[in-house]
């Protein structure tokens, strides 16, 4: 047991240290990486820890995917693309919440729920990095107006492709620790893909009211991705 606990802490500390030095967060962001990753591994073991890790290399790579021409639309992500803390809670805490409720159920549902929450802030960063680049003409979600790339809630076909490629990449990660296949793979899909979709939503309207920021934003559309996906999951199974 404390040989396991030694090796994960090893495991993330290592992680959030690679982090830092790739400048894909600061000081404060590898540490609560670091911290959130112990508590994924802790809670909910390697199927959960390998999909949040594979959203983190995902997220590194489409936000430094053609950087510089981002930066010239003005659409690029802040601080040369280095997130902090805030960003780190923003899109996994709602993960964590419903480990815990995995953890002391062992129900599957609660399964759908943590990958589906994963699912949406991968299927958001996919989308909203990589939907600048090869998303023409976006729309503002709420009106379906001409937004520029990279404005609160403006989407488009290519940020919607993107944002269900995502979604689908990490619910393959969820099948291992489930009977119902076929029901976990699509609650987790559906529950993403709409997840991404409220984190636009929110973002044209609470967001850009500055009633939330860009991490509350995400944490709340993580949380509602997880309640959609568990929600599914329960309906069909």
């Amino acid at each position: 047991m404390l040989e396991r606990a030694a090796v994960d802490i090893a495991v993330v500390a290592g992680l959030g240290f690679g982090s830092y030095k790739f400048k894909a967060l600061d000081a404060k962001g590898a540490v609560a990486a670091a911290l959130l990753g112990l508590s994924v591994i802790e809670l909910g073991g390697v199927y959960p820890f390998a999909a949040l890790l594979t959203f983190v290399v995902l997220g590194v790579l489409a936000t430094k995917y053609k950087f510089k021409e981002k930066a010239r639309l003005g659409a690029a992500q802040s601080r040369n693309g280095v997130r902090s803390w805030g960003n780190v809670i923003g899109n996994g805490l709602a993960a964590v919440i419903f480990l815990a409720f995995e953890y002391f159920s062992r129900m599957d549902v609660f399964w759908a729920a943590s990958f589906a929450a994963i699912a949406t802030a991968n299927g958001d960063t996919l989308a909203s990095e990589l939907g600048k680049i090869f998303g023409k003409s976006p729309k503002l979600i709420t009106t379906l107006r001409p937004a520029k790339p990279g404005t609160n809630g403006a989407v488009s076909w290519a940020g919607e492709l993107f944002a269900l490629a995502g979604a689908l990449v990490i619910a393959l990660f969820a099948l291992p620790l489930t009977e119902e296949k076929g029901i976990m793979l699509l609650a987790v899909t559906i529950g993403g893909f709409i997840g991404v979709n409220l984190d636009s939503l929110i973002g044209a309207t609470l967001e850009n009211e500055g009633i939330t920021d860009n991490n509350s934003t995400n944490f709340l559309a993580s949380l509602l991705g997880g309640f959609i996906g568990a929600g599914l999951f329960y309906l069909l199974a």
